[in-house]
């Protein structure tokens, strides 16, 4: 339901109406925004409350948040480079989708805290961070039998996808406050569908390539160097706190 919301979110601007449409007014966007926030991290509290995510898993949750955050610190400012990545994508890989999609969501919240980063953008931030981590361990859950080459391989191109696809959504949030209402890339309410996503297209490529491209990159090579080492050592920690997303998943369908 919230990733629902959320994808309605990000994606209005393709569809809207009208200009009177609710989403249009700065603070109604800003506070439906806002609510996605409480309610991605309402599901967590829910997860953890009824022992979807147990006191190792919490604690598990925390440390790795914070590493992600710091990790934020080191590319803050630099175009593109975003060193936080590849270890959201690995640990999400590792434990799972339930425990990536609130990894993605909490570090992104602990990072805006330092870094003084808040404001009506980090609900976005969020949403497509715990998306990232959904995807992550998605694919986790289906590929961590296979070979360390392929794994290696499996997490790059996990790596690019995320990398190009966070740079298109936070890109879509932001499209009609940016390109204006009377450029050619501007967004244009009430047009057709296919109209406004032509427009957004020229827009975004003409503007993100210089950041999506070198967060591509960069979350590459750090998967390449480290994400093998890095999955084993995890998958040691697992195995020594006796954390599995399966057994996660299993209690969550218990409930």
């Amino acid at each position: 339901m919230g990733s629902l919301l959320g994808l309605h979110a990000f994606a209005w601007p393709l569809y809207l109406p009208d200009s009177t449409f609710f989403l249009f007014q700065p603070d109604a966007a800003r506070a439906f925004s806002l609510g996605i926030a409480f309610l991605a991290i309402g599901i967590i509290a829910l997860d953890i409350s009824a022992d979807v995510l147990d006191s190792k898993s919490v604690a598990l949750l925390g440390v790795l948040s914070a590493l992600i955050a710091a990790l934020r610190l080191v590319g803050a400012g630099a175009i593109g480079v975003e060193p936080m990545w590849f270890l959201l994508i690995i640990a999400s890989y590792v434990f799972g989708a339930r425990f990536g999609f609130s990894l993605g969501v909490i570090s992104l919240a602990v990072s805006a805290l330092l870094t003084g980063g808040i404001g009506p953008w980090l609900p976005f931030q969020m949403l497509a961070a715990g998306w990232i981590g959904l995807f992550a361990g998605f694919i986790g859950s289906i590929a961590q039998v296979s070979s360390h080459k392929f794994q290696r391989l499996t997490l790059i191109l996990v790596g690019i996808i995320s990398s190009l696809t966070y740079g298109a959504l936070m890109d879509l949030q932001l499209w009609p406050w940016i390109a204006g209402t009377d450029l050619q890339l501007s967004y244009v309410p009430g047009i057709q569908v296919v109209e406004n996503l032509q427009k957004f297209l020229a827009f975004h490529f003409a503007t993100a390539l210089a950041w999506d491209i070198p967060r591509a990159i960069t979350t590459s090579i750090l998967l390449a160097l480290t994400s093998i080492p890095i999955v084993k050592s995890l998958q040691r920690a697992q195995l020594k706190l006796n954390f599995t997303s399966h057994a996660m998943e299993q209690r969550a369908n218990a409930q």
